[in-house]
C-alpha cells in the first residue's frame, strides 16, 4: 500500500509540473508575445493577431492576477517537486525506471515553467519601465 502513495505524489508531482507549465504559459501569451511584437516594429503583426484572437485583450488587462496565479503555481510544482525527490522508488526495476523518468520529466517542465515565467515576467513588468 505505501508503494502506491509514493507514487501518486510521484504522479501528483507530475501533474502540479504540467499545470505549472501550462500557467506559466499563459504569461507569455498575454504579455510578452505583444510586447516582442510591438519592439520589433510589427505593430501590424499585432494587430492581426488582436483581429484574430481578441482574447489577448482580456489577459492583458488581468496580467497581474496572472502572473500572480502563475508563480503560485511553479511554488505548488516546485514543492511537490521536492518532496517527490526525497521518496523512494519502487524495488520493481521497470516500475524504477519509469519513476526515474517521471523525476526527470518532472524537473525538465518545472524548469522549462520558471523560464517562460522569468521570460513573461520581464517582458510584462521590467522592459516597460526601461524603455
Amino acid at each position: 500500500m505505501k508503494k502506491n502513495n509514493e507514487l501518486n505524489q510521484i504522479v501528483k508531482t507530475k501533474n502540479a509540473s504540467y499545470l505549472s507549465l501550462l500557467s506559466s504559459g499563459s504569461t507569455i501569451v498575454c504579455c510578452a508575445i505583444p510586447a516582442m511584437l510591438v519592439a520589433l516594429g510589427a505593430g501590424a503583426t499585432l494587430s492581426t493577431f488582436i483581429h484574430y484572437f481578441p482574447q489577448i485583450v482580456f489577459l492583458s488587462i488581468y496580467k497581474i492576477p496572472i502572473f500572480i496565479g502563475a508563480f503560485v503555481m511553479l511554488i505548488i510544482a516546485g514543492i511537490t517537486y521536492r518532496q517527490a525527490q526525497h521518496l523512494p522508488c519502487p524495488s520493481d526495476k521497470k516500475l524504477a525506471q519509469a519513476c526515474q523518468r517521471l523525476r526527470q520529466r518532472s524537473g525538465l517542465i518545472l524548469l522549462i515553467s520558471s523560464l517562460i515565467y522569468l521570460v513573461g515576467f520581464v517582458f510584462a513588468f521590467i522592459l516597460p519601465y526601461l524603455l
